[in-house]
């Protein structure tokens, strides 16, 4: 029929439907939160200084045939390895010289990319000042070409020397095997072994000579700029899209975190659906849709029919006994109620509390819960409370400003003589008198009588 009072409250499981349940709910702290995120995304991106990203584009061309071979793959396809060049292109030795030849101590870094299958290097620099950030990416740019030219140089002078001191060697050992056969008789072993020696130094100093002639024709062409660096139009930082799209996400973390904590630590009831969810008791019927101050008038009399019935019928179901003890909360409720309360006819008898009996004799219990005045937990005390003295609660009466009133269903009786009214605990009031009906002493307790005094017997 009820929950015991001790009942645990359903809370938000790990059921999406419950999230989802719970972001309805505090919404308003989501919404809030996201639109925070995004304003302060926006200042953000105001406050940030302005920055311009220029791009210098390098078509590298080999430069001999010392150059190191690269693997061919599906992203590059060239005989050259552009990823070592980008990493020469940003390194230090390459920083130095732009920031020399641009008079500065120390350069901006830059940003080196390889567009795939391309032997094309990309690079960027980023400055305060468009001018700036292209006339240092060009910098960039010369000061890459000029390593290059420089490390191909100085690479093919050692090849050339290394040949030219090999080709020396050769010439010298050609020069002592030419005066030994001069000396050597014809036909002689030796004179045929110098022979063989002479033919093997003639061939390895053509070679090296070729290899010597070949090297000092070697045209060094490190590369080309083929797309110079234009002072940019446009900011590329701050983004937009960045600070504005990372705010309202940060701001919708914030907010989903900050509702799960409020849906955790909020305890007030303000709609129906909240004291069953925070306090596991049943709602026989909700009775706060009078959100305007001016409809309450209208609302105490246009009321549907429908609403009430449901409700007596819910309650006199519920009840397992005849008398029902009606609780409000807050205490004042009734009270404070700016207009005149709903009717509910039920053939019980309605408890109020008021008498000191109303524990002892209740078979079951009503709470009307005020939306927006109570806790949970002062609810569930209510209900602790109840349980104690064993009195089920049926369920609870969901009120704003209009709040039901409970009286017993009058029905017309036959005149009941003195003797039996004595004996049940009826008495008929004065409208009852009129009208052929009586009205429980239960709910219009009886005033004590006052004693009979006895006449002492006097003498006779």
């Amino acid at each position: 029929m009820t929950q015991p009072p001790d009942a645990h409250a359903r809370r938000s499981g790990g059921e999406l439907e419950d999230h989802l349940a719970l972001l309805r709910r505090q919404w308003l702290v989501l919404v809030g939160c996201v639109v925070v995120g995004g304003t302060v995304g926006l200042g953000l991106m105001r406050l940030t200084p302005s920055a311009y990203t220029a791009v210098t584009e390098v078509q590298v061309m080999p430069i001999g045939a010392q150059e190191p071979g690269n693997q061919v793959t599906a992203r590059q396809r060239e005989s050259l390895n552009l990823d070592t060049e980008a990493q020469v292109a940003a390194s230090a030795v390459v920083a130095g010289r732009a920031a020399k030849a641009l008079g500065l101590t120390t350069a901006e870094p830059a940003e080196v990319t390889v567009p795939p299958n391309s032997s094309v290097l990309a690079i960027a620099v980023t400055a305060g000042d468009p001018q700036t950030a292209a006339v240092r990416s060009a910098a960039y740019a010369d000061a890459y070409l000029a390593h290059r030219r420089d490390s191909a140089l100085a690479a093919l002078t050692e090849q050339q020397q290394a040949v030219l001191s090999k080709l020396r060697q050769v010439n010298a050992g050609l020069d002592a095997t030419i005066r030994r056969l001069a000396l050597l008789v014809r036909g002689t072993p030796d004179h045929t072994i110098a022979l063989q020696r002479q033919s093997v130094l003639n061939r390895q100093a053509a070679s090296l000579a070729l290899k010597y002639d070949a090297l000092r024709t070697v045209a060094v062409t490190p590369g080309t700029v083929i797309s110079p660096a234009v002072p940019p139009s446009e900011p590329s930082s701050p983004s937009l899209p960045l600070y504005f799209g990372t705010g309202l996400m940060a701001g919708l973390l914030t907010g989903a975190a900050a509702a799960l904590l409020r849906d955790r630590l909020d305890t007030r009831l303000r709609h129906a659906a909240d004291i069953e969810r925070l306090t596991g008791l049943p709602v026989l019927a909700d009775l706060s849709c009078a959100d305007e101050p001016g409809l309450l008038h209208e609302l105490a009399y246009a009321v549907e029919p429908g609403v009430l019935h449901e409700l007596a019928c819910a309650v006199v179901a519920a009840c397992p006994g005849k008398r029902l003890l009606v609780c409000a909360l807050p205490t004042d409720l009734c009270s404070s109620s700016p207009v005149e309360p709903f009717a509910v006819s039920a053939p019980l008898t309605v408890l109020d509390g008021t008498d000191v009996r109303d524990l002892a004799r209740a078979d079951a219990a009503l709470l009307l819960v005020g939306l927006g005045r109570v806790t949970a937990p002062e609810v569930s005390a209510a209900a602790r409370r109840l349980g104690r003295h064993d009195i089920p609660i049926i369920g609870v009466v969901a009120v704003t400003d209009v709040v039901p009133a409970f009286v017993p269903l009058l029905e017309p009786r036959t005149h009941t003589p003195l003797g039996k009214l004595v004996a049940t605990g009826e008495f008929p009031t004065t409208t009852s008198s009129e009208l052929g009906i009586s009205t429980s002493a239960e709910t219009t307790p009886l005033s004590p009588m006052p004693p009979l005094r006895r006449s002492r017997p006097g003498p006779p």
